[in-house]
This record gives C-alpha cells, structure tokens and sequence, in this order.
C-alpha cells in the first residue's frame, strides 16, 4: 500500500491544488520585501489548508460540519477579500510599490481564500478517505502537509523570477483583486448560490 498510496496522494494533491500556485505567487508578490509577510503566507496557507483537511478528514467519518448547500457561499470569502484589495489598490493608486501602506498579506487572509477555494477539494477527497481507511487517511494526510510547503515555495519561487516579478509588482496590485473576485465569483455560481 505505502508507495503507491504516496504516489495517488501527491497526484491528487496536485489536481486539486494547482490554481494555489498562481494565487500564493500574487501573495508573495505582494508581501515581497515586507518582514515577516512570507511567514504569514505560509503559516495562512497551512491553517486554511488544516481547515480543509480537518472538514474532509470528520466528513470521511461522517460528521457534516458544512452542509452541501452551505459550501457555495465559501466564494464570499475570497470574493470580499478581492474587493478589499481592489478598494485598497484604487485608494493607493498612483503611488509607488514602495508607497503602498500595506504590510503584505495575513495569516487570516491567506487562511480564508485557502480554506474558500478548498471547497472542491473537500469534495473529491471525502470519498478518497473513506476508501483508503485510517492508514490510507493518514498518508494522504501527511503527503498533503508536505505538499504545502512546496506548493508555498513554489508560489515564493514564481514570484521572485525577474520577469515574473516585474509584472508582478507592476500589476500585482491589480491582479491579486481581479483573481479573488474571480475565483469567488466562480465558487458562488458553480455551487448555485443565491440561485445562480
């Protein structure tokens, strides 16, 4: 079991988790040269993960901390969360990178759109769980934590390229909201809410 169980986990991790790459690069360009906001990116990143883990983990046993019905307005998180920026980046507009008051993303915030855009992957690894049993479970646990953290250096790496990082910092600010919004503009309709 132990090999092949890895190797379905880092699959799956990879299928349900590769829209994170481009959502921590637009966090790591935005907290770029500000102290400490890396480590809030990551510790962000690993809580709302947890949370989505945690919520799969207790469905697979046959808790429902979420009904289904209540999984589309998770979208309203990073949607309020792109606004935000989007209010931010248009208060700050014509200002330097440098100029911009911000201190980079929080744990909170990374937390939030993480555990949002997780909804989907809640989905597809309940019944993964259920079939895989407690041992399966907790390989498929494991292999997603340290999936994480290379997931976050790859969003930090992507980030700091010098052309990636260029139009990061020139657009970041514009992008970052454009891509929240989006993202729970599409959990909110793909899920049906508010009728949808």
């Amino acid at each position: 079991m132990g090999l092949s169980v890895v190797g379905q986990a880092v699959g799956l991790f990879a299928v349900t988790n590769v829209d994170d790459i481009l959502i921590l690069s637009l966090f790591f360009a935005r907290g770029a040269g500000r102290r400490g906001s890396a480590r809030r990116i990551v510790a962000g990143q690993y809580l709302g993960f947890a949370g989505i883990l945690a919520v799969a983990v207790a469905a697979a046993f046959g808790a429902s901390f979420l009904p289904d019905s209540v999984v589309p307005y998770l979208g309203l998180l990073p949607l309020a969360l792109g606004l935000k920026a989007a209010w931010q980046a248009w208060r700050h507009r014509g200002e330097s990178e440098g100029e911009r008051a911000e201190g980079g993303p929080a744990v909170l915030e990374v937390a939030a759109v993480t555990f949002a855009n997780g909804g989907d992957n809640i989905g597809v690894y309940v019944p993964v769980f259920v079939t895989a049993g407690l041992g399966g479970m907790s390989v498929y646990a494991v292999v997603f934590l340290v999936l994480v953290a290379v997931w976050c250096f790859a969003g930090r790496y992507f980030a700091t390229r010098p052309v990636i990082a260029k139009v990061l910092s020139r657009w970041g600010h514009v992008l970052l909201p454009l891509v929240l919004v989006a993202l729970g503009m599409f959990i909110l309709i793909e899920g049906g809410a508010f009728g949808l």
